[in-house]
Protein backbone atom coordinates (compact mmCIF):
# COMPACT_ATOMS: atom_id res chain seq x y z
CA UNK A 1 0.00 0.00 0.00
CA UNK A 2 1.34 3.35 -0.98
CA UNK A 3 0.33 6.38 1.32
CA UNK A 4 0.79 10.04 -0.03
CA UNK A 5 -0.58 13.12 2.31
CA UNK A 6 -0.63 16.74 3.06
CA UNK A 7 -2.17 19.09 5.27
CA UNK A 8 -5.81 18.29 4.17
CA UNK A 9 -5.75 15.04 2.59
CA UNK A 10 -4.25 11.29 3.85
CA UNK A 11 -4.60 8.47 0.61
CA UNK A 12 -3.72 4.78 -0.24
CA UNK A 13 -3.51 3.63 -2.94
CA UNK A 14 -3.63 -0.17 -3.62
CA UNK A 15 -0.93 -1.27 -6.49
CA UNK A 16 -3.62 -4.39 -7.64
CA UNK A 17 -5.49 -1.80 -10.00
CA UNK A 18 -3.29 1.18 -8.99
CA UNK A 19 -6.88 1.92 -7.08
CA UNK A 20 -7.29 4.59 -4.37
CA UNK A 21 -8.54 2.26 -1.30
CA UNK A 22 -8.19 5.28 1.49
CA UNK A 23 -9.45 9.26 1.54
CA UNK A 24 -9.29 10.66 4.72
CA UNK A 25 -10.12 14.34 5.03
CA UNK A 26 -7.89 15.54 7.88
CA UNK A 27 -9.98 18.32 9.52
CA UNK A 28 -12.62 15.78 10.02
CA UNK A 29 -11.13 12.45 10.49
CA UNK A 30 -14.29 11.53 7.84
CA UNK A 31 -12.55 8.30 5.63
CA UNK A 32 -14.23 9.38 2.43
CA UNK A 33 -14.06 6.67 0.11
CA UNK A 34 -16.20 3.13 0.43
CA UNK A 35 -13.95 0.51 2.61
CA UNK A 36 -15.11 -2.43 -0.15
CA UNK A 37 -17.53 -4.28 2.10
CA UNK A 38 -19.25 -7.45 1.12
CA UNK A 39 -22.26 -5.79 -0.62
CA UNK A 40 -19.21 -3.96 -3.46
CA UNK A 41 -15.77 -5.00 -3.17
CA UNK A 42 -14.21 -2.38 -4.70
CA UNK A 43 -12.90 1.32 -3.48
CA UNK A 44 -12.60 3.05 -7.04
CA UNK A 45 -11.37 0.94 -9.83
CA UNK A 46 -9.42 2.05 -12.66
CA UNK A 47 -11.14 1.45 -16.13
CA UNK A 48 -9.46 0.35 -19.03
CA UNK A 49 -9.08 -0.41 -22.23
CA UNK A 50 -12.83 -0.95 -22.02
CA UNK A 51 -16.23 0.60 -19.70
CA UNK A 52 -19.17 -1.52 -18.98
CA UNK A 53 -20.26 -4.75 -20.73
CA UNK A 54 -19.08 -6.30 -24.05
CA UNK A 55 -21.41 -8.05 -26.39
CA UNK A 56 -20.46 -11.39 -26.19
CA UNK A 57 -17.43 -10.47 -23.51
CA UNK A 58 -15.34 -9.91 -27.01
CA UNK A 59 -14.14 -6.81 -28.40
CA UNK A 60 -13.53 -6.73 -32.45
CA UNK A 61 -10.56 -5.52 -33.87
CA UNK A 62 -9.68 -6.28 -38.09
CA UNK A 63 -12.59 -8.42 -38.32
CA UNK A 64 -10.95 -10.56 -35.22
CA UNK A 65 -12.65 -11.45 -31.95
CA UNK A 66 -10.61 -10.77 -28.49
CA UNK A 67 -12.24 -12.07 -25.58
CA UNK A 68 -12.16 -9.64 -22.11
CA UNK A 69 -13.71 -11.14 -19.40
CA UNK A 70 -13.74 -8.68 -17.12
CA UNK A 71 -16.45 -6.34 -16.92
CA UNK A 72 -14.84 -2.68 -17.12
CA UNK A 73 -11.14 -4.26 -18.59
CA UNK A 74 -8.37 -6.26 -17.18
CA UNK A 75 -6.93 -3.16 -15.41
CA UNK A 76 -8.70 -3.25 -12.28
CA UNK A 77 -7.39 -6.76 -11.50
CA UNK A 78 -3.44 -6.23 -12.46
CA UNK A 79 -0.77 -5.63 -10.78
CA UNK A 80 0.71 -2.38 -11.15
CA UNK A 81 4.72 -1.36 -10.53
CA UNK A 82 5.13 1.28 -7.96
CA UNK A 83 7.13 4.06 -10.23
CA UNK A 84 7.34 7.00 -8.10
CA UNK A 85 5.99 6.89 -4.40
CA UNK A 86 6.98 10.70 -2.84
CA UNK A 87 5.20 12.71 -0.02
CA UNK A 88 1.75 14.15 -2.25
CA UNK A 89 2.78 12.23 -5.65
CA UNK A 90 2.40 8.53 -6.77
CA UNK A 91 3.06 6.97 -10.34
CA UNK A 92 1.98 3.10 -11.08
CA UNK A 93 2.22 1.44 -14.36
CA UNK A 94 0.89 -1.23 -15.85
CA UNK A 95 2.42 -2.08 -19.02
CA UNK A 96 1.31 -4.51 -22.07
CA UNK A 97 2.71 -8.32 -21.61
CA UNK A 98 2.04 -11.57 -23.51
CA UNK A 99 -1.41 -11.86 -21.29
CA UNK A 100 -2.70 -8.40 -22.49
CA UNK A 101 -1.73 -9.09 -25.91
CA UNK A 102 -4.19 -12.26 -26.01
CA UNK A 103 -6.91 -10.25 -25.28
CA UNK A 104 -5.98 -6.61 -26.44
CA UNK A 105 -4.21 -6.59 -28.94
CA UNK A 106 -1.97 -3.09 -28.71
CA UNK A 107 1.26 -2.51 -27.05
CA UNK A 108 0.44 -0.01 -24.30
CA UNK A 109 1.91 1.89 -20.91
CA UNK A 110 -1.30 2.92 -18.44
CA UNK A 111 0.11 4.98 -15.50
CA UNK A 112 -2.27 6.35 -13.20
CA UNK A 113 -1.01 9.10 -11.45
CA UNK A 114 -1.97 10.54 -7.85
CA UNK A 115 -0.95 14.05 -7.03
CA UNK A 116 -2.21 16.23 -3.77
CA UNK A 117 -2.62 19.83 -4.70
CA UNK A 118 -4.37 21.45 -1.64
CA UNK A 119 -7.57 19.97 -1.02
CA UNK A 120 -8.08 18.11 -3.77
CA UNK A 121 -6.73 15.20 -5.31
CA UNK A 122 -5.85 14.44 -9.18
CA UNK A 123 -6.32 11.59 -10.47
CA UNK A 124 -4.46 11.46 -13.88
CA UNK A 125 -4.31 8.51 -16.60
CA UNK A 126 -1.77 8.61 -19.15
CA UNK A 127 -1.34 6.28 -21.88
CA UNK A 128 1.38 5.71 -23.87
CA UNK A 129 1.41 4.12 -27.27
CA UNK A 130 3.75 1.58 -27.70
CA UNK A 131 2.65 0.47 -30.66
CA UNK A 132 3.52 0.21 -34.47
CA UNK A 133 0.23 1.81 -35.57
CA UNK A 134 -2.86 3.55 -33.36
CA UNK A 135 -4.37 2.13 -30.80
CA UNK A 136 -7.84 2.25 -29.46
CA UNK A 137 -9.00 2.29 -25.94
CA UNK A 138 -11.39 3.80 -23.67
CA UNK A 139 -10.58 4.32 -19.58
CA UNK A 140 -12.20 5.91 -16.41
CA UNK A 141 -12.83 6.03 -12.88
CA UNK A 142 -15.07 4.13 -10.86
CA UNK A 143 -14.40 5.99 -7.34
CA UNK A 144 -17.12 5.33 -4.35
CA UNK A 145 -17.69 7.78 -2.10
CA UNK A 146 -19.07 7.16 1.51
CA UNK A 147 -22.58 8.21 1.80
CA UNK A 148 -23.57 9.19 4.67
CA UNK A 149 -20.07 10.60 5.96
CA UNK A 150 -21.44 10.51 9.99
CA UNK A 151 -22.54 7.57 11.79
CA UNK A 152 -25.96 9.32 12.87
CA UNK A 153 -27.18 10.43 9.22
CA UNK A 154 -29.36 8.30 7.33
CA UNK A 155 -28.51 8.19 2.90
CA UNK A 156 -31.56 10.25 2.49
CA UNK A 157 -29.75 13.51 4.04
CA UNK A 158 -27.72 13.60 1.33
CA UNK A 159 -27.96 15.27 -2.37
CA UNK A 160 -25.45 15.80 -5.60
CA UNK A 161 -25.41 18.97 -6.52
CA UNK A 162 -24.80 19.45 -10.13
CA UNK A 163 -22.41 22.36 -10.87
CA UNK A 164 -25.29 23.92 -14.12
CA UNK A 165 -28.52 23.42 -13.66
CA UNK A 166 -29.51 21.70 -16.85
CA UNK A 167 -32.17 18.87 -18.28
CA UNK A 168 -30.93 15.35 -17.27
CA UNK A 169 -31.50 12.79 -19.99
CA UNK A 170 -29.98 9.20 -19.01
CA UNK A 171 -29.01 6.29 -21.08
CA UNK A 172 -30.98 3.73 -20.05
CA UNK A 173 -28.97 0.28 -19.83
CA UNK A 174 -30.79 -3.17 -21.19
CA UNK A 175 -31.11 -6.03 -18.28
CA UNK A 176 -27.62 -7.29 -19.98
CA UNK A 177 -25.79 -4.22 -19.22
CA UNK A 178 -25.63 -2.85 -22.79
CA UNK A 179 -27.12 0.94 -23.68
CA UNK A 180 -30.35 -0.42 -24.93
CA UNK A 181 -31.13 3.54 -26.90
CA UNK A 182 -34.02 4.39 -24.59
CA UNK A 183 -33.47 7.15 -22.88
CA UNK A 184 -35.39 9.07 -20.21
CA UNK A 185 -35.46 12.59 -18.51
CA UNK A 186 -33.92 12.70 -14.82
CA UNK A 187 -35.80 15.52 -12.42
CA UNK A 188 -33.57 17.82 -10.65
CA UNK A 189 -34.44 20.17 -7.86
CA UNK A 190 -32.79 23.15 -9.43
CA UNK A 191 -29.10 22.14 -9.54
CA UNK A 192 -29.99 19.26 -6.70
CA UNK A 193 -30.43 15.26 -7.02
CA UNK A 194 -31.60 14.02 -3.86
CA UNK A 195 -30.43 10.37 -2.95
CA UNK A 196 -33.04 7.78 -2.42
CA UNK A 197 -32.50 4.24 -2.02
CA UNK A 198 -34.33 3.62 -5.41
CA UNK A 199 -32.44 5.68 -7.27
CA UNK A 200 -30.48 2.93 -8.73
CA UNK A 201 -33.09 0.15 -8.99
CA UNK A 202 -32.53 0.02 -13.14
CA UNK A 203 -28.68 -0.38 -12.72
CA UNK A 204 -26.47 3.12 -13.21
CA UNK A 205 -27.98 6.49 -14.51
CA UNK A 206 -25.65 7.74 -17.42
CA UNK A 207 -25.05 10.70 -19.44
CA UNK A 208 -23.20 11.70 -22.44
CA UNK A 209 -22.04 15.31 -22.66
CA UNK A 210 -23.27 17.23 -19.70
CA UNK A 211 -23.06 20.60 -19.19
CA UNK A 212 -21.50 20.26 -15.75
CA UNK A 213 -17.90 19.21 -14.76
CA UNK A 214 -18.27 18.86 -11.27
CA UNK A 215 -20.74 16.79 -9.30
CA UNK A 216 -20.83 17.49 -5.55
CA UNK A 217 -22.07 15.00 -2.46
CA UNK A 218 -23.59 17.64 -0.25
CA UNK A 219 -25.56 16.66 2.92
CA UNK A 220 -28.53 18.85 3.95
CA UNK A 221 -27.57 18.81 7.55
CA UNK A 222 -23.83 20.03 7.64
CA UNK A 223 -21.71 21.98 5.03
CA UNK A 224 -19.29 19.50 4.51
CA UNK A 225 -19.15 17.97 1.41
CA UNK A 226 -16.89 16.46 -1.56
CA UNK A 227 -16.71 17.33 -4.85
CA UNK A 228 -15.42 15.22 -7.93
CA UNK A 229 -14.84 17.67 -10.98
CA UNK A 230 -13.98 16.03 -14.39
CA UNK A 231 -13.28 18.14 -17.13
CA UNK A 232 -11.49 15.96 -19.57
CA UNK A 233 -14.72 13.18 -19.64
CA UNK A 234 -18.09 13.37 -21.67
CA UNK A 235 -19.65 10.45 -20.37
CA UNK A 236 -20.99 10.02 -16.83
CA UNK A 237 -22.30 7.02 -14.39
CA UNK A 238 -23.77 7.82 -11.25
CA UNK A 239 -24.12 4.21 -8.95
CA UNK A 240 -24.98 2.64 -6.18
CA UNK A 241 -25.18 -1.18 -4.97
CA UNK A 242 -28.76 -0.49 -4.01
CA UNK A 243 -29.69 -0.74 -0.26
CA UNK A 244 -25.42 0.24 0.27
CA UNK A 245 -24.28 3.40 1.86
CA UNK A 246 -22.55 4.83 -0.84
CA UNK A 247 -22.21 6.38 -4.20
CA UNK A 248 -20.42 6.17 -7.29
CA UNK A 249 -19.65 9.27 -9.59
CA UNK A 250 -18.04 8.14 -12.67
CA UNK A 251 -15.86 9.99 -15.10
CA UNK A 252 -15.67 7.75 -18.40
CA UNK A 253 -14.24 8.37 -21.78
CA UNK A 254 -16.71 5.67 -23.51
CA UNK A 255 -19.37 3.34 -22.00
CA UNK A 256 -21.15 0.21 -22.35
CA UNK A 257 -21.65 -1.79 -25.96
CA UNK A 258 -24.62 -0.41 -27.71
CA UNK A 259 -27.64 -3.68 -27.61
CA UNK A 260 -27.28 -5.62 -30.79
CA UNK A 261 -24.52 -6.29 -33.40
CA UNK A 262 -20.80 -6.02 -32.31
CA UNK A 263 -18.77 -3.32 -34.11
CA UNK A 264 -15.57 -2.85 -34.54
CA UNK A 265 -13.83 -1.45 -31.38
CA UNK A 266 -11.99 1.32 -32.93
CA UNK A 267 -15.47 2.68 -34.31
CA UNK A 268 -17.46 2.10 -31.06
CA UNK A 269 -18.61 5.83 -29.63
CA UNK A 270 -16.33 6.87 -26.69
CA UNK A 271 -13.50 5.07 -27.95
CA UNK A 272 -10.12 6.97 -28.05
CA UNK A 273 -7.52 6.68 -30.84
CA UNK A 274 -3.95 7.20 -30.25
CA UNK A 275 -1.75 7.57 -32.64
CA UNK A 276 2.09 5.74 -32.92
CA UNK A 277 4.54 7.40 -30.81
CA UNK A 278 1.79 9.85 -29.05
CA UNK A 279 1.00 10.22 -25.55
CA UNK A 280 -2.48 10.45 -24.01
CA UNK A 281 -3.85 12.42 -20.71
CA UNK A 282 -6.59 12.80 -19.03
CA UNK A 283 -7.36 13.46 -15.16
CA UNK A 284 -10.02 14.26 -12.77
CA UNK A 285 -10.25 15.91 -9.47
CA UNK A 286 -11.85 14.70 -5.75
CA UNK A 287 -11.95 17.80 -3.35
CA UNK A 288 -13.36 18.16 0.07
Amino acid sequence: MTTIENEYLKAEIDSTGAQLSSLINKATGVEQIWQAAEAWPWHAPNLFPIIGSLINNQIIVDGKPYTILQRHGFARHSEFLVLDAEVAHAKFSLPYSDHTMAIYPFKFDLHVIYDLIDNALRVTFKIINLDDNAIYFSVGGHPAFNVPFHKDEQYEDYYLEFETEEPLVEHLLSADGFLSGETRPVKLDGKNLQLTRELFLNDALIFKHLKSHQITIRSHKHSNSISVQFPHFPYLGIWAKTGSDFVCIEPWLGHADIAGAPVEFKKKEGVQKLEHGHVFEACYYISI
